[in-house]
């Protein structure tokens, strides 16, 4: 149960920041929003705004309904104008495709933007609070008999690629290390301004088992309080969990990455349940992963994405007109069964990978 509302907190935070950026715009734009929902399905509170457009006016206009709904999972920002029933009611300036494209654009892209924003603050304040570890690549210790040591790679040596793939922060390391698995990987080493290059085979099995590591490598650890530490800190992991992201996106694209490694809404619920027991830094952490990656995720060029809808802008930017309202809502519908299609998949997957009715 307590596991159930971390993820109900952590997720509608999540879903909250991103939709407040589309509404906030969309105000300042002063573009007519009929909603502003949180979650999905029927409705559990919901109110309605009603202001006064005018002083002398005898009459009140209804303004946004703010909704909570039953599903913790998604949200939205209903704008007058995104689709094709016209709304005579609403002002012709007030509605979403009579405002320029950069105004579009922003509203589009700020859902995104304020989840980077957002674990760009995470993690400035879980340096604030508990320190900042190392992200350097440079390796502190080898331990002794493993197969980094016995391939002769030394304590101090700095990790510069593994099979070909730059690594620039320590997550990098353990992403390219967890996509080769048990396979041998090489390593490139900066030692004293000389790069050399090491070939290693992590220990599998029971051997795994015994030793408690596949390579013998011991990474510092240690955690450094300071202010100026922290936002450091903030921008250097936002930099490193982007960058694992795309990196994984590409390689699902290349196909080294299994579909059958994505994880849905049961997956970040199993994640959300083993990271509460390792404690608060690790909470954090995981806010500001899963909040780039919903960021990331929404601005992918794909139907129904965020994305989807600034690649139709750009497209109207340069062709220097829309295209066919009908024609675009056609193809976000695609999109968006497709990737209902692909959350029943994932969500089924999850549900036989980590056991969830046994």
């Amino acid at each position: 149960m307590i596991s159930l509302i971390y993820f109900i907190l952590i997720l509608g935070l999540i879903v909250l920041v991103h939709e407040f950026g589309h509404f906030i715009f969309a105000k300042i734009f002063k573009i007519h929003v009929y909603e502003f929902s949180i979650g999905m399905g029927p409705v559990l509170w919901s109110t309605k705004k009603i202001q006064d457009k005018k002083r002398k006016a005898k009459k009140k206009v209804s303004e946004t309904t703010y909704c909570l709904r039953l599903i913790p999972i998604g949200g939205f920002v209903q704008l007058a104008g995104e689709g094709l029933e016209e709304d005579k009611t609403i002002k012709k300036e007030n509605l979403m495709q009579s405002k320029p494209v950069w105004q579009r654009f922003l509203v589009m892209f700020f859902g995104a933007g304020n989840n980077f924003i957002l674990a760009i603050l995470v993690l400035m304040l879980t340096g604030f609070i508990f320190g900042s570890p190392n992200l350097s690549t440079n390796i502190p210790h080898v331990i002794e008999n493993s197969p980094m040591a016995e391939a002769g790679i030394q304590d101090n040596d700095k990790i510069i690629s593994i099979n070909g793939n730059k690594t620039k922060t320590l997550d990098d390391v353990q992403l390219y290390l967890t996509i080769a698995g048990s396979k041998e990987s090489e390593f490139k080493i900066l030692r004293d301004d000389q790069e050399l290059t090491y070939k290693v085979k992590p220990l599998t099995g029971k051997e795994l088992e015994e030793k408690k590591y596949s390579f013998g490598i011991q990474f510092d650890n240690t955690l450094k309080k300071g202010f100026l530490r922290s936002i450091e800190f903030g921008f250097k992991k936002f930099y490193s969990i982007s960058r694992q992201v795309f990196i994984t996106i590409k390689e699902l694209v290349l196909g080294r990455i299994s579909l059958r490694e994505l994880s849905g809404p049961v997956g970040i619920y199993t994640a959300v349940d083993q990271t509460r027991v390792a404690g608060w830094y690790s909470i954090f952490i995981l806010v500001a992963l899963l909040s780039i990656n919903v960021g990331i995720m929404n601005l992918i060029p794909f139907p129904a994405f965020d994305g989807g809808r600034i690649l139709f802008l750009i497209i109207e930017a340069v062709r220097g007109k829309p295209i066919k309202t009908e024609t675009e809502n056609m193809i976000h519908n695609i999109g968006f069964y497709l990737l209902l299609a692909l959350v029943i998949y994932v969500t089924i997957n999850d549900i036989l990978r980590f056991n969830i009715f046994h």
